[in-house]
């Protein structure tokens, strides 16, 4: 297969389009990068960055192992208890390593403990202190739109000016960093936890739905070459992300496996 070109904003978002547009994960990808691209000073100059890819040669054993899974089946239709029994230990070895979708279970939602109108305007005070001492120091102007979500209980913080990918970082890390760190300030002096969300040129929502079309591209691969796929490391609300758009699949399951930071979902076929 020859090498096709992707850009994108960064080599890591260049990378998850790739994986969508060729339906594989990386590690079935063999990657060029041609520019790494650049930011520029404060949004002007700058450049995409790009890379070559193309899928890796499968092994002549790979092609011939769908077959060689449904021949038992063809020839041996009567036994079915024999394969019951022969199943069974698989399963069980399986659950033993396996955590299937722990991830999802979201914390118990209880209800937000009611602000008043004073402490509503303390912690915003406190997070506007501290991310104006950050742009600051970091010389980056940068506009903050903060709104206290009374149904949810989150105060929810938006910022926007000409270069946030600064603010995004690699897979959102850097916002996630900054995310933790303003919820510290925020809930040193509040009595009842308040959740703290942050986001920037609707990050959050691209990055779900970038993760639901790979889920499901990914899914679609596994069906069809029928060996699991292990995708790249995530964090926890990214790895809920993939095993919610798949847990009503009927021909794929997910579990996630390995240690943080390294934990990572596997998409694999229904026994």
């Amino acid at each position: 297969m020859e090498f096709v070109e992707v850009s994108a904003k960064t080599v890591d978002e260049a990378i998850t389009k790739a994986c969508i547009e060729l339906e594989a994960s990386s590690d079935r990808l063999e990657i060029q990068v041609i520019s790494e691209g650049s930011s520029g000073f404060l949004g002007f100059g700058s450049k995409p960055a790009v890379i070559k890819v193309r899928k890796k040669e499968e092994p002549a054993w790979d092609m011939e192992e769908p077959e060689e899974i449904k021949a038992p089946v063809k020839e041996k239709p009567k036994p079915k208890a024999e394969i019951r029994e022969k199943a069974k230990p698989e399963k069980r070895k399986e659950t033993s390593r396996r955590e299937p979708r722990k991830e999802p279970a979201a914390p118990a939602k209880e209800a937000p403990v009611p602000k008043t109108e004073e402490e509503i305007v303390m912690m915003k005070a406190s997070a506007q202190r501290f991310l104006d001492g950050v742009f600051r120091a970091m010389e980056l102007p940068v506009d903050i739109h903060m709104e206290y979500n009374r149904e949810f209980g989150s105060l929810d913080i938006d910022f926007s000016g000409e270069d946030m990918g600064i603010l995004i970082g690699k897979r959102g890390q850097t916002l996630d960093s900054l995310q933790y760190l303003v919820s510290l300030v925020v809930n040193r002096d509040q009595k009842d936890y308040v959740r703290v969300k942050l986001d920037t040129e609707n990050y959050r929502k691209r990055r779900k739905e970038t993760l639901e079309n790979l889920a499901k591209n990914i899914a679609y691969k596994v069906r069809r070459s029928r060996k699991p796929v292990s995708l790249e490391p995530m964090n926890p609300y990214e790895r809920r992300i993939i095993h919610s758009a798949l847990q009503n699949n009927k021909y794929v399951e997910t579990y996630s496996e390995g240690n943080e930071p390294y934990r990572h979902v596997v998409v694999t076929l229904k026994k």
